[in-house]
């Protein structure tokens, strides 16, 4: 009998967030990654999304052996307070020392208890039923951050989440070339990786370079120099540290999610500040505001960030003046680009000196591989199969042209979609099952999930209004009073609507006799509420029909 391997990707693939894999050998699964993606304009009162785990809630025999995180970025980690709960047994969680306490923290946050156990990265194997792993360090714009070279019976696999290859890291701490070059020799049946940046020609450049553009744009900034980066970028606070102190200035946290960052890389020993050169918001005061260098959590223009606080004017200790210089020193995720650049709108309007990654590439440089090191890694792995993930899907269609010129055949170039499984022996590989995935929308506040019919109600009151209908219902049917409130339209359609609906409405039920049951007759009144708006004002608002018995 063949030993077969089952991955199935149920985010990520296709998508550059909510990247959660699925290893299955014979009953026992082991999870990579559980990470979150961010709504957009369109999804309006929703604020993320996360992986459909349906098919672990039901494994009907099998069960889920642990789970490995890659790194600590909320696509990777932020997922685990909302489906950890819903997972069966309390298999264990792997990560290395800062993705650990990054998870951990946000499984606090909501009341969790914390279970992700730390790694170290010249720990040696891991073993969780039957497969074992093996972290390898990369360079990405997390600290931490690996790949893990994971042994099956079926064969070994190479997961290569996100990465680049940068020379010279702030950190000093590169890309574990040896520790790769060592698994590969063991044989590598099939390779995922990042595709993200395989748009992009050459190398990506490293993030050492971003000192020197720091230094100057320090120099000439007359008042508060505030940058704005990813929390847990934790080297790109250690660049903006080092140049604050060299131009002697006080550095500010701002924001719970940096604050919190920076507690945590404090207490690793990543981040090293002289005493005194902290200092809290309440103490801005007592500073000309060319003495600050403000490190503020929003950089991707969330509604209730500090960032946007500040700019809103609704912080009492930080106001914007023209003096100011503000960095947005990250790009947008994709579905945040037009809340982030209505906020660098905003900050413009107030006068201030704002500098994102449109006008200038100086300040951030992608986490992500380009071509050149994307295909350097495929021939430092050397797999039989290779598979991009985290990306869009015309990133991993250029992917597969890498793949193509460095010889690998089409058939072992696999290009999926989520919820896709493909199954793996020895021999290679082929197409199983396809799980129905579906849209599983949550609100960040509450963590309960939206349901999709919520999400068109809530984009048809942003766009249509909102018609109420209270309706007075006697016991033989008849309707002896009705009361309609119109929310979100116009003054002309409001009158339009509630002179003569209310006419439209009585007339109609009144062919409809027969009908006493009140579910009937809500959506009766609603059905002919729709008709009759849509003839006079072609919109569709959201009816609210009440049907109240007297």
């Amino acid at each position: 009998m063949e030993n077969n391997l089952s991955l199935i990707p149920i985010g990520g693939v296709g998508d550059v967030t909510k990247n959660m894999y699925l290893y299955e050998y014979k009953n026992e699964i082991l999870i990579v990654d559980c990470g979150l993606g961010f709504a957009d304009e369109t999804m309006l009162g929703v604020d993320l999304l996360i992986p459909d785990v349906s098919y672990l809630k039901n494994l009907q025999g099998k069960k889920i052996v642990g789970m490995a995180l890659t790194h600590g970025h909320e696509d990777h980690i932020g997922g685990l307070p909302y489906i950890l709960p819903d997972l069966p047994g309390q298999f264990p969680i792997y990560a290395t020392p800062l993705t650990a306490e990054l998870a951990n923290a946000k499984l606090k946050d909501y009341g969790l208890t914390p279970r992700v156990q730390k790694v170290n990265f010249d720990g040696g194997e891991i073993r969780i039923g039957p497969f074992t792993l093996n972290f390898i360090r990369v360079t990405h714009s997390v600290l931490d951050s690996s790949n893990i070279f994971i042994k099956t019976p079926a064969g070994n696999f190479y997961h290569g989440s996100d990465y680049k290859i940068d020379l010279t890291p702030f950190d000093g701490k590169k890309t574990d070339f040896k520790k790769i070059a060592q698994v590969s020799k063991e044989g590598v049946l099939c390779m995922l990786s990042d595709c993200l940046g395989s748009e992009r020609k050459g190398h990506t450049p490293s993030e050492f370079k971003l000192t020197a553009a720091f230094e100057e744009e320090l120099e000439n900034c007359k008042g508060k120099f505030i940058v704005t980066t990813y929390s847990s970028n934790i080297s790109r606070v250690n660049q903006v540290l080092k140049v604050a102190e060299k131009a002697g200035r006080k550095v500010c946290f701002v924001g719970r999610s940096v604050i919190k960052a920076k507690e945590i890389a404090q207490n690793l020993g990543y981040i090293r500040m002289p005493r005194g050169m902290e200092i809290g918001t309440e103490q801005l005061k007592n500073y000309k505001d060319s003495d600050i260098v403000l490190l503020v959590a929003g950089s991707q223009g969330q509604g209730n960030s500090a960032l946007t606080r500040i700019v809103d004017g609704q912080f009492k200790e930080i106001h914007l003046t023209p003096n100011d210089v503000v960095i947005f020193s990250a790009d947008p995720i994709p579905g945040n680009e037009v809340s982030v650049y209505a906020l660098v709108d905003d900050i413009a309007r107030i006068g201030s000196r704002v500098i994102y990654s449109e006008l200038s590439d100086a300040f951030h440089v992608s986490g992500h591989a380009s071509s050149e090191d994307l295909t350097l890694m495929m021939n430092l792995v050397n797999p039989k199969i290779v598979l991009p993930i985290g990306g869009t899907f015309r990133q991993m269609v250029q992917y597969r042209s890498l793949a193509e010129k460095q010889g690998f055949e089409p058939k072992n170039i696999l290009l999926l979609e989520d919820g896709q499984e493909v199954i793996f022996n020895q021999n290679g590989a082929r197409l199983g099952r396809k799980l129905n995935l579906e849209n599983v929308y949550v609100d960040q506040i509450s963590g309960e999930e939206v349901e999709g019919f919520v999400l068109r109600d809530r984009q048809r009151l942003a766009t249509d209004g909102v018609v109420v209908i209270l309706s007075e219902i006697a016991l033989s049917g008849r309707i002896d009073n009705l009361d309609i409130i119109v929310k979100g339209l116009s003054q002309q359609e409001t009158v339009d609507i509630q002179t003569s609906l209310a006419k439209e409405i009585k007339e109609k039920m009144t062919q409809r006799q027969g009908i006493r049951d009140r579910f009937l007759m809500r959506k009766a009144i609603s059905d002919i509420a729709e008709k009759f708006i849509f003839r006079k004002l072609r919109k569709h608002p959201l009816i609210l029909p009440v049907a109240i018995e007297v």
